[in-house]
């Protein structure tokens, strides 16, 4: 409508001014309802066009959208093991720290495997205990062997000298009972050492890896029983959180509920604006803001980010062909806005809808001298135009409460 009346200020006004004081054609009289459409026909026809060709730079080069949220992150809350729920230990809405009991999985499984952990670390070293015994008397069985076979060994030391320095006066049948004797004791020494290594070997060895493996068993067994304490990940807090206990939870299936992160609110506000204005949108641009949740406020912002990818047009590989008419809406680009001042977004509810503008500004082309006197003029009605679209903007928020409480009909 402003555009409207602009351009008819520029053609519809001055051709009836021609008509009025240069032809003599009066109101009511030459010009009425059924000849104005005939009299005025040029400068209708140019007012026409002029505001067609206006609205279109206007929303070209000075985009607008209503599809702008400030966004917010959340976590899902997960369990890594499928339970039933015991207890809960928050509300439906409250904050939360990291490293807080949300709540509680069935653990009498967990618990019972923990308790068998740990009676088989006792069994170990109770092993260990009845291995070191083992081991001392091994010792005493070495150490037993090692003299019977020395007081074997020096009687058959003595009776072989008697023989050799008066032979016959030692029976040769004692002789060789002696030796077998030296050789069965010998035997035993070698049993008893072998006895005594593998005594010493289950002290050392064996029975040190069976306690690793039962201690390694019991901190499984504890992190199978942590994981039935299912924790807040990061301070923030928990909404519309319903899970009561009884509730069966599933990582795969079903979230036991969102955390909101503190903090993390995101300072961005997001746009999606038409695929024709890709063209124009630029890191840079200054651009303007109204909210739903602060209203009659303009929110200054500077476009940071522009998404080169248009999300519409993504797909995973599959064992279908893509097919192009399953792209039913066109997408948006996406434009990433901060404030230009700090705290602009302060006072902004998260997920809040907002209506947006952007404006193209030349003067750095203009300043530059790189253009000519034309193009420097067209540049500068391109930018004097985006005062059109920032008054629709203050137009909107004005009207932006009595349209959403009254004329909505909720």
């Amino acid at each position: 409508m402003l555009e409207l009346l602009l351009c008819s200020m520029l053609t519809i006004l001055p051709d009836y001014l021609y008509r009025r004081y240069r032809q003599g054609k009066r109101w009511g009289k030459e010009i009425n309802l059924f000849s104005v459409w005939f009299e005025l026909r040029y400068g209708i026809v140019s007012c026409l066009m002029l505001t067609i060709a206006l609205i279109t730079m206007i929303f070209y080069f000075h985009p607008s959208t209503s599809s702008a949220t400030l966004y917010f992150r959340t976590v899902p809350i997960v369990t890594e093991t499928v339970g039933r729920v015991a207890e809960v230990h928050v509300d439906y809405s409250a904050p939360v720290k990291q490293g807080d009991v949300l709540f509680t999985l069935d653990n009498s499984k967990q618990r019972a495997a923990l308790e068998t952990a740990k009676r088989k670390i006792a069994e170990v070293d109770a092993a260990m205990l009845a291995a070191e015994a083992d081991v001392l008397k091994a010792e005493g069985q070495l150490q037993e062997a090692k003299n019977s076979l020395q007081q074997a060994q020096d009687e058959l030391d003595v009776k072989t000298e008697l023989q050799r320095r008066n032979p016959g006066i030692v029976p040769q049948r004692d002789i060789e009972k002696l030796q077998v004797i030296v050789a069965q004791r010998q035997g035993s020494l070698d049993a008893a050492t072998a006895a005594k290594q593998s005594a010493s070997t289950r002290v050392t060895a064996l029975i040190p890896a069976e306690k690793a493996s039962a201690q390694a068993a019991l901190a499984e067994a504890q992190v199978d029983l942590d994981k039935t304490f299912v924790r807040a990940g990061v301070n923030g807090r928990v909404e519309q959180f319903l899970l009561r206990p009884g509730d069966i939870v599933n990582p795969i299936m079903r979230a036991a509920g969102v955390l909101i992160p503190e903090g993390d609110r995101q300072r961005v506000l997001s746009a999606g604006f038409g695929q024709i204005e890709g063209q124009v949108m630029k890191v840079g641009m200054v651009a303007e803001a109204t909210c739903i949740s602060r209203p009659w406020v303009i929110i200054p912002l500077v476009v940071t980010n522009v998404q080169n990818y248009i999300a519409a047009g993504q797909f995973r590989g599959g064992e279908q062909l893509l097919e192009a008419q399953s792209t039913v809406r066109p997408g948006t680009i996406l434009v990433f806005m901060e404030p230009i001042f700090k705290g602009g977004l302060d006072g902004v509810t998260p997920g809040s809808s907002c209506v947006a503008n952007a404006y193209t500004s030349n003067h750095e082309l203009i300043a530059s001298g790189k253009v000519g006197g034309f193009k420097s003029f067209a540049l500068h009605v391109v930018d004097a135009t985006g005062l059109v679209h920032a008054l629709l903007l203050r137009i909107q928020a004005l009207l932006l409460p009595v349209k959403t409480l009254v004329l909505s009909g909720h």
